[in-house]
């Protein structure tokens, strides 16, 4: 018997194309100061191959890390954790929702080519020129 996950409304739906579009006009400031401030263990840590970005919105691991990757992707993700709870309750969604259209957008627009992605499947992908594999639920 598959999973069957609870549906959005319409209303719901509606609401987060507008919270997602909101955010991408104001995150593309915050994301530029973000990459150039990007701590240089992650950013090497995600070239090679060792993380990448999950569809929940989170940083997972590709294989078995290190202590200091384990750390890394800890922190990464209690931050994330952090930035979607508040952003949740200002936008009246749960914290699942809006972590799944941030994991959306970060997969379909913040990975680059040699980067990990994992696909709906649970499967990890390697970035290349073609469009990622997401949910069929990604906007």
């Amino acid at each position: 018997m598959a999973d069957k996950k609870p549906m959005m409304s319409d209303k719901m739906q509606d609401r987060l194309e507008m919270l997602v579009a909101a955010l991408l006009l104001g995150a593309t400031v915050t994301t530029a100061a973000y990459a150039q401030q990007r701590d240089p263990a992650y950013q090497a840590a995600r070239s090679e191959g060792l993380i990448g970005e999950l569809p929940t919105g989170y940083v997972g691991y590709v294989t078995a890390p290190s202590a200091a990757i384990d750390a890394l992707v800890k922190d990464i993700n209690i931050k994330r954790k952090q930035v979607y709870t508040e952003q949740a309750l200002t936008n009246g969604v749960t914290v699942e929702e809006f972590a799944f259209r941030n994991g959306c957008r970060l997969i379909k627009e913040k990975t680059v080519a040699g980067e990990k992605y994992q696909a709906p499947d649970r499967t990890w992908k390697t970035r290349d020129a073609s469009p990622p594999v997401v949910d069929a639920r990604c906007p």
